[in-house]
Order: C-alpha cells, then sequence, then structure tokens
C-alpha cells in the first residue's frame, strides 16, 4: 500500500508560529513534512493567529502544504461557531475537524453523553460538506468514570463516523493501552498523533518504549489510517530540533 503522508501538529513549534508564521510552515516544509495541523481555534473568526484563512491557505500552498487536520475547542463545534469553523477550513482544505481536549465533559458520564451529542450532530452538519469531526486522546481521558474508562465510553457510544484521534504518547502517559485501544476500535483512527513515551526529555519516536512496528501495522491495516501527524517538539514551542528528529526517526522506520 502508498505510505501514510506524515504532517505535524503546529502545537509542536507553537512559539515559532506565534512569533512568525509564514517563516514557521516554511520551515515545517524545508524539514520535509507534507502536512501541518494547526491547534486552539474556537470558532470565534474566520482566522487563526491573527492570519485570515485565505493567507493562510496561500502560506500553505506556496510551500506545498496540505491542512491534515486542525484542533478545536468544543464550542468550535457549537452554534454560529460552527459555521465558521467549517468555512476556515473548507478554505483551508481540511476535513478532519478535532476536538483537542475536554477534560470537563469527559469526567462524568453526563459529560461524556453531552460530548457525543456534541460531536455527533455536528458531523451530522458538515457531512455535506465532506467534513468530519473527532476526537483526540490525552492522559487524563483513560481514567475510569463510574466503572468505565472515559475513552472507551465516548467511542462505544459514538458512531463509527467519528473520528477517534489516537495519540500514542498521551494514551499511554495516562494509563492507557494505545494498542489495544486501536484494536479494540477498528476503522475509527482515521488520524493517529505519533508520540513515544517512556524515553525521557527530549526523545523521539523510536527512543522510547513504544511498540511501533505493532502500532504501524494495526494503522495501516484494522484502521486504516489516513494521516500520520507529529506531535513532538520542545517544552516551550521554540525550534525545528525535535520534529527534524522525528522525521529523520520516521525514515528510517520506512513510513516517511
Amino acid at each position: 500500500m502508498a505510505k501514510i503522508p506524515v504532517g505535524l501538529q503546529l502545537y509542536s513549534v507553537r512559539s515559532e508560529c506565534s512569533q512568525d508564521l509564514p517563516a514557521t510552515l516554511k520551515a515545517v516544509a524545508e524539514i520535509g513534512y507534507v502536512a501541518v495541523a494547526p491547534w486552539g481555534y474556537g470558532g470565534e473568526a474566520l482566522e487563526w493567529l491573527g492570519w485570515s484563512a485565505r493567507d493562510i491557505r496561500r502560506m500553505l500552498d506556496d510551500n506545498g502544504l496540505k491542512c491534515c487536520g486542525i484542533h478545536l475547542q468544543t464550542d468550535a463545534l457549537i452554534g454560529d461557531n460552527l459555521k465558521r469553523t467549517v468555512e476556515l477550513n473548507l478554505t483551508l482544505g481540511n476535513s478532519f475537524l478535532i476536538v483537542a481536549a475536554d477534560k470537563p465533559r469527559m469526567s462524568s458520564v453526563a459529560g461524556i453523553a453531552e460530548l457525543k451529542r456534541i460531536l455527533e450532530d455536528a458531523a451530522d452538519a458538515v457531512k455535506p460538506h465532506g467534513l468530519a469531526t473527532g476526537y483526540h486522546a490525552h492522559g487524563f481521558d483513560f481514567a475510569a468514570v463510574e466503572g468505565q474508562i472515559a475513552w472507551d465510553r465516548l467511542f462505544s457510544s459514538t458512531r463509527d463516523d467519528i473520528i477517534m484521534q489516537m495519540d500514542i504518547g498521551n494514551c499511554a502517559n495516562g494509563g492507557g493501552d494505545p494498542i489495544g485501544t486501536l484494536r479494540k476500535f477498528p476503522g475509527r483512527a482515521r488520524s493517529v498523533h505519533l508520540k513515544d513515551y517512556g524515553g525521557g526529555p527530549d526523545s523521539v519516536i523510536g527512543e522510547g518504549q513504544a511498540d511501533w512496528e505493532t502500532i504501524f501495522r494495526l494503522c495501516e491495516t484494522i484502521q486504516p489510517t489516513e494521516w500520520y501527524v507529529v506531535e513532538e517538539g520542545s517544552q516551550d514551542g521554540f525550534g525545528f530540533e525535535i520534529p527534524r528528529r522525528s522525521l529523520e526517526a520516521l525514515r528510517r522506520l520506512g513510513k516517511a
């Protein structure tokens, strides 16, 4: 099968983005990433980091980059915010509308049920535009809520069209089992965040404890995953060394 393309979650270089977005996108492309994903969008305006959607699309095109997803605040999928979210992402050429995190809702049965409703209602609204909604993993999502892991409770109750954006490192660091979760929910992980765990500060893919051979096999068979998204950077979000090393590691593994 063709290689799954590799993008970079721009939160990895968030301080670089805030300081100079055009230069950051140019640097990311020069490293060899083929796509990027913005973070923190709330749906309040047709812009991100002060740049209009059209200007960002122009920068992406100028650097040969695609938009492989966006991390949203949950409110971006509600009411008038959803209309702006759709318009911005159609301009960017992005199909995956992913809630980055919602710890308050993921902490109770009622909250998880509300998040399920928000994701599915928004999915119905955006489907005619060729878009899909989903939710991204953090460590707290793997805590038990009334006897069931919160992540399992959400994805056991949502429809199959709701994207399960597994984050390998976040899942494991929260006590979850990324491999077991990929097996439990086949076909749901259309986008996967590649992040190792257990390797210490500044470690990258292949320098921790993740079983990448099994992870990649599952992503490329029972899922199948459409985007690998690296989310590894310095703690302060400055510099490109860790994203560069991450992509080099993927090349050594035959995945980039």
